[in-house]
């Protein structure tokens, strides 16, 4: 699906948030590889399961054509700093149901894109058929894990000892969703 941009400054910062479009595809896929080496919040390491940018190109369309799809990018001066994806299917007794993830490169943490991301992301769920919204988050993101709650995310579960990351030992995925009918509107 395809939505209308919005414009956010932060702390000095303007940026965009817009509908992703096939000529990001390039971008997107440096940027995803790049934010996969900045953190280990993420699933990835640096370098796997990449998408070039035919793969991106794709993903994209398919996205733009589904009603329970939804890619976005947050824009910098032409530039990608960081996107958004949700992920529904065409199943009729999941339909109601998205899967997101969002990335941001670690230089523009802390100007709230991350949040304008999820923001218009709920806003877009919240207008449509989309009645249950969920995510995982690796249990030492606390700062995520806090946000998601203020956005109306509960724990549905935890998958114990689900990531190894570079020290060796193993984290907790934690498992979140947000229905539509628990929540007021923002």
């Amino acid at each position: 699906m395809i939505i209308k941009h919005s414009h956010y400054q932060n702390r000095g910062l303007d940026y965009c948030v817009r509908s992703a479009t096939e000529d990001d595809a390039k971008a997107l896929s440096h940027v995803r590889l790049q934010i996969d080496g900045e953190t280990e919040y993420l699933d990835r390491e640096k370098g796997e399961a990449h998408i070039d940018e035919r793969g991106f190109k794709e993903i994209i369309k398919e996205d733009a054509e589904s009603a329970n799809r939804l890619f976005l990018v947050a824009e910098i001066n032409g530039g990608i700093a960081g996107f958004s994806r949700c992920e529904g299917n065409g199943l009729k007794r999941t339909s109601h149901h998205v899967e997101f993830g969002v990335g941001v490169l670690k230089e523009f943490w802390g100007y709230g894109i991350g949040k304008a991301l999820l923001n218009k992301f709920i806003k877009w769920a919240d207008s449509n058929e989309i009645r249950k919204v969920t995510l995982k988050v690796i249990e030492t993101n606390e700062k995520a894990i806090n946000l998601y709650k203020n956005y109306g995310f509960e724990v549905e579960g935890i998958l114990k000892e689900d990531k190894r990351l570079s020290d060796g030992y193993y984290y907790h995925t934690v498992l979140m969703a947000r229905f539509k009918h628990r929540v007021s509107s923002l």
